[in-house]
């Protein structure tokens, strides 16, 4: 019943930005197909497919693309699919014969994903890559982590999901929009760096003000103010500040009983080196809990750094149903959320290939036809 209801994609199986992508757009009511290659069926070191949370709502099918016949197959799956989305080297799918050019003649009205971290042209193009060296050209990993230290990768945030699987998400998007007045579709080439250097466009416009210093740990945003960053507390556990506004920060001082102290000025930087020092004295008096209990949905800015296993249970969490479990396995509900087409999850990931003739038969492929496919080893059916 998501927005996304009546939407058919078909996912060229990958890695990290593009499953993800996969997994909102079923989340949010496609009908999404994942075509995973055949030699992936079984394979050592298959993981369990509860835990590949990214995989969930959408069925796999298992063909062998190096056979004329799996092409053919593709392409006839393309002729009624809105989208298409891959995330291999530029280059790949052309040689598979599944291209843009080739995709648009059996169907003009098909939107082409293409993500990738460098983009489909450049110098880097062909290279190999992850996340961090992703962000490190943009500029991102060099602005994040403490003053005089290296630089912190961000997980894989800031450059797979945010510059790659959301401005992927964004584009397809716009390109299904504008193909309502069109009627025809169009290649979307979302690359991570592009996606990262977008993302930093706030960043771009402080520095140009003077508004940003061009180093790590000396800003407002990145941990350069004590009335903005993280402390531990008397249990070992942390909580985190936040209180920028004048009122806010005021408040904060009274809460926590620094008001009558006569510390420096919230915005002089001569004053900041005693701010932390306090600060950092005070929040090892209590114990997270205790600091949650005082301040915890007040104007201070305020919130206990939660580790992934606690985050589900917080009440904020709870009260909003923000995760669910699906076979044992705790996971973050779809988002964001609908006032009528309500988003929910289309069910738990399959393992590569066992899906395949159910897969294939809700795209229209015959019995008959699904039977030939599996005993030609053009497509692989996992036991199970």
């Amino acid at each position: 019943m998501g927005p996304l209801k009546g939407l058919k994609v078909i996912e060229m199986a990958g890695i990290g930005p593009g499953p993800f992508c996969a997994m909102m757009l079923s989340d949010m009511g496609a009908d999404v197909i994942r075509i995973d290659r055949a030699d992936a069926v079984g394979a050592k070191g298959e993981r369990d497919p509860r835990f590949e949370i990214l995989n969930r709502g959408r069925p796999s099918i298992a063909l062998d693309l190096k056979k004329p016949q799996a092409i053919e197959l593709v392409l006839k799956l393309v002729k009624d699919a809105d989208v298409l989305m891959e995330g291999f080297r530029p280059g790949v799918m052309e040689r598979l014969g599944l291209g843009p050019a080739e995709c648009a003649k059996v169907n003009p009205k098909l939107v082409y994903g293409r993500i990738t971290g460098w983009g489909q042209d450049g110098p880097l193009a062909q290279a190999a890559g992850h996340d961090i060296n992703y962000i490190a050209i943009t500029g991102a990993l060099n602005a994040i982590g403490r003053g005089g230290e290296a630089p912190v990768p961000p997980l894989n945030l800031v450059g797979d999901f945010g510059g790659g699987s959301m401005y992927m998400l964004f584009g397809i998007l716009c390109a299904l929009w504008e193909r309502e007045r069109s009627g025809t579709g169009q290649v979307v080439d979302a690359a991570i760096v592009d996606g990262v250097n977008s993302l930093s466009s706030f960043l771009f416009g402080a520095l140009a003000r003077n508004g940003w210093v061009n180093e790590r740990g000396a800003n407002v945003l990145d941990g350069g103010r004590p009335w903005y960053d993280s402390y531990q507390t008397k249990d070992g556990g942390y909580i985190c500040i936040g209180p920028i506004e004048a009122r806010f920060y005021q408040l904060f001082l009274e809460r926590v009983g620094l008001a009558g102290e006569g510390l420096p000025d919230q915005n002089d930087p001569a004053g900041w080196p005693l701010l932390r020092e306090r600060f950092t004295a005070l929040f090892k008096t209590k114990t997270r809990d205790e600091w949650s209990s005082l301040l915890e949905g007040t104007d201070a800015c305020f919130a206990p750094v939660l580790s992934i296993t606690e985050a589900p249970n917080h009440p904020h969490n709870a009260a909003r149903g923000n995760f669910t479990e699906i076979d044992g396995v705790t996971q973050p509900v779809p988002a964001p959320r609908f006032s009528r087409t309500k988003a929910e999850i289309a069910g738990p990931a399959s393992r590569a290939g066992q899906k395949t003739r159910v897969g294939l038969a809700g795209w229209g492929i015959s019995d008959t036809d699904i039977q030939t496919l599996l005993d030609e080893k053009v497509a692989v059916q996992a036991a199970g």
